[in-house]
């Protein structure tokens, strides 16, 4: 009876009725969602770089956007999720502290029914209850470089090379040796020492460049695997007088490698979309709320860019996916 009441009110007054129901269903459609960037350290520029990029993608969708540092601690990393959802977050965009500290995000999530996306290191293997991965083509990038490599140590005259890993608990890591070692395997070169970072600081890489050069005095490649690598090894290069006879590649890339490489300090960059990783995440977690299809796996590609053609347009247009304008020159 009260259904038949008031369906007989909006007959009376139709233009009213779809008026107020034409109203109601745009407040439906234009619900403002919260998205939570979890990064592992904010400290690190190339997180910075992801957040910026997940920052604009969500201004962009008309998402509200909250941005916590989980210091590099797994402990942090959890309390900042549930934070999130307790401060109204929506949807989480997450680079993790370590592929291993996984497991726990994804069950509470789950429980929460709240999208997550990964951005440059994704979850622990076996684990399938997220709604994207936006990392980069790590194997395949891994393989790139340690070619690449390879032939720089070779035109040096040696076949030994050193490499400054990221940590080997994180999953990109693994693919990125995985790729690296296949590659030294089929052009013949020896990986004689790996170094895996802790903090990924110039600093350290610095140490471990110098310890590298001082157990191996006859590598004539240096295989980064992180910007910051690439960085504190051409500082080493640069105090010893070697620019140039030890060959150094790094993935990632930013306005301190990008200048070392035009000055010739180091020969190639494998482009890490840090930016494009924040982006791409974002959407996605946008696509899951708002019922449009999602992709899985998501792996972007990692171009090469050399000191020959890091001003074309084609290395220009990646590297404006890499870190913003603010962070310094292309």
């Amino acid at each position: 009876m009260i259904s038949y009441l008031k369906r007989g009110v909006c007959l009376a007054a139709t233009a009213l009725c779809v008026s107020a129901l034409a109203l109601g269903a745009a407040k439906a459609g234009d619900k403002k969602y919260t998205v939570a960037v979890i990064m592992p350290s904010l400290d690190i520029s190339y997180w910075q770089w992801v957040a910026y990029g997940a920052k604009t993608k969500a201004a962009a969708l008309g998402m509200n956007y909250m941005e916590l540092d989980s210091h590099n601690s797994p402990t942090e990393q959890m309390s900042n999720i549930k934070t999130a959802i307790t401060k109204g977050a929506n949807a989480i965009v997450i680079g993790p502290v370590s592929s291993t500290s996984t497991p726990p995000v994804l069950r509470f999530l789950k429980e929460q029914k709240v999208p997550i996306a990964f951005t440059g290191i994704g979850p622990q293997p076996g684990q399938t209850d997220y709604t994207s991965s936006v990392t980069a083509n790590n194997e395949e990038s891994g393989k790139a470089e340690g070619k690449f490599v390879c032939q720089l140590a070779k035109e040096r005259g040696g076949a030994k090379v050193g490499m400054l890993s990221l940590p080997q608990d994180r999953e990109n890591a693994q693919k990125y040796l995985r790729g690296a070692q296949a590659a030294f395997k089929e052009g013949g070169c020896d990986l004689v020492q790996i170094l895996q970072t802790k903090g990924l600081t110039v600093r350290e890489a610095v140490d471990e460049a110098n310890d590298l050069l001082t157990a191996h005095p006859d590598i004539t490649a240096i295989y980064g695997m992180y910007d910051e690598a690439a960085t504190g090894a051409a500082k080493v290069l640069q105090t010893r007088n070697l620019v140039g006879k030890i060959g150094v590649v790094t993935a990632d890339g930013s306005p301190t490698t990008v200048k070392l490489l035009r000055d010739g300090v180091i020969q190639g960059l494998f482009l890490q979309e840090a930016g494009g990783q924040g982006i791409e995440a974002t959407q996605q977690v946008y696509n899951a709320l708002t019922g449009k299809p999602t992709v899985k796996e998501m792996p972007l590609t990692e171009p090469l860019v050399t000191a020959k053609d890091v001003g074309s347009p084609e290395a220009q247009a990646k590297l404006k996916r890499v870190y913003p304008p603010s962070a310094g020159q292309y």
